[in-house]
């Protein structure tokens, strides 16, 4: 038997939800940062309610307390509910669980309650609660990815309750319980990698931005560098700060205000990574040292659009999907960074227009060539990058199994580092940058007319 029931009884003292799309959030998006949870569910006849998934290893537990337990129905002559068609399971099969929940709805009828499925690994219902507030803990003799949910085989009533959830593992060699999914133990180690290369990164940046401001060539220490100087210490700070959540997580299962404070640098450091995208791809402090209407346009589209796109990120972590609104605070998420990443390619395809046509009037054919070209190449990095971190490395990452989910944050994090070298080693401060080179116009003028077609 997978499961093994205790029940531990203490003084006695809320539209249909769209599972599918739960459960493919989740899959895609990272999980929650705490596996000590709180939720109120208030009036709520969702059929089935996913509250979350979670990596369990051989010696898994799943502990859930349940208070203030009430139902009411809007019919004033419905009967007394049956409570054995009320209750919480685990199931590793959620697609069959949505499956069956949809059946059970079409046919209007208890007969096929999803508690009663095969999949479906009881854990308490709530016919046995013996008080107000009562304690059930399920014990994973199977290693894999498991899904909590509650089921309301009796729609018609709407169920109101304080569920208190704890998800973890316990180690073999100590005993100790590790909240962190399987897949995830070692996310503390590898973002405190990245943060020291990170930190040495920005180290190393704010030395070269120092030696060049001191040396003869000081005019190519623009603003735009100090600017990624900054874009490069808050990065570090998130990482150092999401190392320290996971990491507390992972021991105490809960983040101790960590959180907070990688909340706070992740929305500057997403405020910033687009900031200095918009300003590299206008050429400014490069080409021009002010930006056209247009630019600054895009900056204030930006800025809100990255508010709202942290601020839903905020609620999709600290709620979870037993929240009715979750679905849709992950749509706003998701909407706010595509339009991001649109946004800030409008620059680039404008400068690369504007080179085009300045190659045809001023005559400078190789000092336009090597801006053209570098902006071609800035385009087409800048969407690799935003497709393999928003797409790739999620695809990759879900096909790996629950086991490799530390895949999918290193290869996200791995690819932005890529970007970030090649971002800060092609618009460096020095004398040769790109933009300040000067070749032969003889064999740029050559050159230029291959690319012209771009």
């Amino acid at each position: 038997m997978l499961i093994e029931n205790k029940l531990l009884t203490s003084p006695a003292p809320h539209p249909q939800f769209i599972l599918a799309i739960s459960i493919l959030l989740l899959t895609l998006l990272p999980q929650c940062s705490s596996e000590i949870k709180n939720t109120h569910i208030v009036a709520d006849r969702r059929s089935l309610i996913l509250f979350e998934q979670f990596g369990f290893s051989s010696n898994g537990h799943v502990d859930i307390s349940v208070k203030n337990v009430s139902w009411k129905s809007r019919n004033p002559n419905a009967k007394p509910p049956n409570l054995s068609n009320m209750g919480f399971f685990i199931a590793r099969d959620v697609a069959a669980a949505a499956r069956a929940t949809a059946a059970a709805a079409a046919m209007d009828t208890t007969s096929s309650c999803i508690l009663s499925r095969q999949f479906a690994h009881v854990i308490f219902r709530f016919d046995t609660l013996t008080a107000n507030n009562s304690t059930f803990n399920a014990s994973i003799a199977n290693p894999g990815s498991y899904s909590l949910m509650f089921g309301n085989c009796q729609p018609e009533f709407e169920i109101s309750m304080h569920v208190h959830t704890e998800m973890y593992n316990i180690e073999e060699s100590s005993g100790e319980k590790v909240y962190l999914p399987v897949g995830q133990t070692l996310l503390p180690y590898l973002y405190l990698g990245f943060f020291s290369i990170y930190a040495s990164f920005t180290l190393f940046w704010a030395f070269l931005c120092f030696c060049k401001q001191r040396s003869q060539y000081a005019v190519v220490v623009g603003k735009i560098h100090l600017i990624m100087a900054a874009l490069l210490l808050v990065k570090s700070l998130k990482l150092i700060c999401a190392a320290e959540d996971k990491l507390h997580v992972s021991t105490t299962g809960s983040p101790h205000g960590w959180d907070v404070a990688f909340y706070a640098f992740g929305f500057l450091k997403g405020i910033m990574l687009f900031t200095v995208i918009v300003l590299i791809g206008t050429g400014w402090s490069f080409l021009k040292p002010y930006l056209h209407e247009r630019e600054k346009n895009v900056l204030m589209v930006v800025f809100p659009l990255q508010v709202l796109e942290n601020i839903a990120n905020v609620v999709i972590d600290e709620t979870g999907p037993a929240t009715k609104d979750w679905v849709a605070w992950n749509q706003i998420f998701l909407l706010m960074d595509i339009l991001c990443c649109f946004a800030v390619l409008m620059p680039i395809m404008w400068s690369i227009k504007s080179l085009r046509e300045a190659s045809k009037n001023d005559g400078k054919a190789a000092r336009n060539l090597e801006k053209l070209t570098l902006f071609r190449q800035f385009y087409l990095v800048l969407v690799v990058y935003l497709y393999f971190t928003r797409v790739a490395a999620t695809a990759i990452g879900s096909v790996m199994g629950y086991r490799f989910e530390w895949v999918r944050y290193f290869l996200g994090e791995a690819a932005s580092l890529v970007f970030y070298g090649f971002v800060f080693y092609n618009f460096q401060p020095v004398e040769k940058n790109p933009y300040f080179r000067v070749e032969e116009e003889e064999v740029g003028g050559q050159l230029l007319a291959k690319v012209e077609s771009f």
